[in-house]
């Protein structure tokens, strides 16, 4: 696979926002990858109506969204992601795909996005401190990506790398955690239509502070296992690696499924505060798998979910 130069098209070559906005178009990422030319399309043929997955509680703002983050290859402060996160080149962008598929490589962005089917998902997403949003991504299913590479039979978890570059992730030069930072889903959870790839959020580019130029969203669980800046994904037999596991494993498990039953070992995770609300805000009960429990919970029947953790 080649890299392709970025087109020169930019969001008010495409569609202004507040016509985004009323329309409820998602070229978001099209512009960005370069799938607009591949398509073919002019960008007022490339709309969809919302995703059926997609819930209707109201979203967060844009602001709230790109100004607290956790993204600690810019700095442990919720504030350092925007500050800091403006160093980080995102173009050109490749992704490795490698392990047990029938098609390994480095793929560039437009590669990684061909013929995958862009939907505006308006996802909760809690994290494990407690506190919550919602956030409407662009983005596309994970499974269409895994099924054009071909899954080979012996794989059965799906292992994600986070870009590895001190010079531009300040974070990264701080003994926060064992870099690059890394996650990994099983097959199963991977192929579900709720996780995707997401190059977008409100319509516009991924922020470098939330993930750019393109970041894992699995909405049933704590928002850290939705890794971001994405450069190597591995298809394998075994149990991959992840980040907050090895840093603390009591604390942190593989599956990290939203569970308000399971406490975190240093507070509850009963009840959430959801951002825009102030610091002082109502708090709200969390929901099992944060409310996706009717599309996920059969994933881990028979398992125990107070140790499976």
């Amino acid at each position: 696979m080649h890299r392709r130069t970025k087109p020169t098209l930019t969001w008010a070559d495409v569609t202004p926002r507040d016509v985004f906005m009323n329309r409820r178009s998602v070229i978001a990422g099209l512009a960005a990858t370069g799938a607009m030319t591949l398509a073919g399309r002019p960008a007022d043929a490339v709309s969809a109506a919302p995703s059926k997955f997609s819930t209707d509680e109201p979203k967060n703002t844009f602001e709230e969204i790109t100004s607290y983050n956790n993204f600690y290859e810019f700095g442990p402060d919720k504030a350092d992601p925007k500050k800091y996160s403006k160093a980080m080149t995102t173009d050109p962008w490749s992704v490795e795909i490698a392990g047990l598929v029938d098609k390994p490589g480095t793929y560039d962005l437009a590669d990684v996005m061909k013929d995958q089917p862009l939907e505006e998902r308006i996802y909760r997403l809690r994290c494990v401190e407690a506190w919550s949003m919602v956030i409407p991504w662009i983005g596309f299913e994970l499974s269409g990506l895994l099924n054009r590479v071909g899954v080979q039979p012996g794989a059965k978890y799906v292992a994600f790398e986070t870009l590895y570059r001190p010079d531009e992730m300040r974070g990264q030069r701080m003994p926060i955690l064992k870099w690059p930072y890394v996650e990994g889903l099983r097959l199963d959870e991977a192929m579900h239509p709720l996780t995707i790839m997401a190059t977008g959020l409100y319509g516009d580019e991924m922020p470098n502070q939330n993930g750019a130029p393109i970041r894992l969203v699995v909405p049933w669980k704590y928002g850290f296992k939705s890794i971001k800046s994405v450069v190597k994904i591995t298809l394998t037999e075994d149990e991959p690696p992840t980040s907050w596991n090895i840093a603390n494993p009591r604390e942190y498990g593989f599956y990290s499924n939203v569970n308000p039953k399971v406490d975190h070992a240093r507070w509850s995770q009963a009840t959430e505060r959801r951002i825009g609300g102030g610091l002082f805000s109502k708090k709200r009960p969390t929901l099992m798998f944060n409310g996706y429990a009717d599309e996920v919970s059969g994933l881990y029947e028979g398992m125990d979910l107070t140790k499976d953790i």
